[in-house]
């Protein structure tokens, strides 16, 4: 049966039309590689592995926000909102392909991911050299030839629409990129940085790193583009990132819950994996703040260890639940939540855009994965 998130971005067949439009976006890429070399297939592959899954949440945020403007479905201006959703999603593909390999990820939804596909790929053909520095090497080209698509797809997406319309959501899109990229430089700074000793201030850095890295390009900026896409003023995006932000927060504190309490045969990664990467979260900071010495140290002493067993992190879970630290991220999500829905409920919005955006809201910080 599919998920409410599912059943809301399928409507008015906004999930196959973004899906037909990067289905065009990689038949391009796959010409254009094998005219180059047909040794580059194994790219386009891998393109269109990373991008055949996925929530499309953000084209659907982008797409409903610009109904909730007043865009018209059957209006010329739909195809761009379209490609802009399009363009979204191979940001993310971008993100998530430079992000695996920074992070060490083993799995991306269910499947190895890019730089451990195309390291396994190496040994088994017999290749000199290192095979795990080739995967890496791959999986970050594929994440260039991702962000020079989805510029591509923006150009296309912006280049039939008035001036004013194509500058405004032009901007937003770039500053969005740029957000991103800091914020993952930030979320590794925050790695290595003294960690522990004052979890006020660790929490303070993880909500930056959160609102730099995933809140904004998950929800805020999908959102304001597709108001900006409409013709909203200032006014108007300013009243959308209201509620744009703390509901892109919320969205990151659950997929922090979800990485180490999430079913891995729903979200397509190994359980506890955050803990293995040591992501300094807020679920963390907030146990440590109430964590006795004995939890402290095995906390302290356990995150980041690649080889973390099932025993040491249902341990470590254990401690996240009974600090109460499950509970204060869930009563955060629970309030970021209903501030973004009062001001969105607030806004002078039409329907059904409206009450689709609030749906999304609410699957978005509901989900399972």
């Amino acid at each position: 049966m599919p998920s409410a998130t599912a059943r809301l971005v399928d409507r008015e067949d906004v999930r196959s039309r973004v899906d037909a439009a990067l289905h065009e976006v990689l038949g391009h890429l796959r010409d254009e590689l094998a005219a180059i070399s047909p040794d580059a297939a194994p790219l386009a592959g891998a393109s269109d592995e990373l991008l055949h899954g996925g929530k499309r949440l953000r084209a659907a945020f982008c797409y409903w926000s610009w109904r909730a403007h007043g865009g018209a479905p059957e209006s010329p201006a739909a195809q761009a909102i379209v490609r802009t959703g399009a363009a979204l999603e191979l940001f993310q593909a971008a993100a998530l392909f430079h992000d695996d390999v920074m992070d060490g990820s083993d799995l991306r939804r269910g499947r190895p991911t890019a730089h451990r596909a195309f390291a396994a790929r190496h040994r088994q053909q017999g290749w000199t050299g290192d095979a795990q520095q080739f995967g890496s090497s791959a999986a970050i080209l594929l994440g260039d030839l991702a962000l020079i698509a989805s510029q591509r797809e923006i150009t296309g997406a912006l280049d039939r629409l008035p001036d004013a319309v194509a500058s405004s959501a032009r901007e937003i899109f770039d500053r969005m990129e740029t957000e991103v990229t800091v914020g993952q430089y930030l979320d590794m700074l925050a790695q290595v940085l003294p960690w522990g000793t004052d979890p006020a201030a660790d929490e303070e850095r993880a909500r930056t790193v959160i609102r730099a890295k995933s809140a904004r390009y998950s929800v805020e900026h999908p959102l304001t583009l597709g108001a900006a896409l409409a013709g909203a003023d200032d006014a108007a995006l300013a009243a959308v990132r209201v509620y744009g932000l703390p509901l892109g927060e919320a969205f990151q504190l659950r997929d922090d819950v979800l990485g180490v309490f999430g079913d891995p045969q729903v979200t397509g990664k190994p359980a506890g994996d955050d803990l293995r990467e040591g992501k300094r979260t807020v679920l963390v900071s907030r146990a440590l703040r109430g964590a006795t010495p004995a939890q402290r140290a095995l906390l302290l002493g356990s995150l980041g260890s690649p080889d973390l067993d099932q025993g040491r992190i249902d341990a470590l879970r254990e401690i996240l639940v009974d600090t109460g630290a499950v509970d204060a991220v869930e009563l955060l999500i629970d309030e970021l939540t209903q501030v973004a829905l009062a001001a969105l409920a607030a806004a002078d919005l039409h329907e059904p855009g409206a009450s689709m955006v609030a749906g999304l809201a609410r699957a978005a910080v509901e989900r399972a994965a």
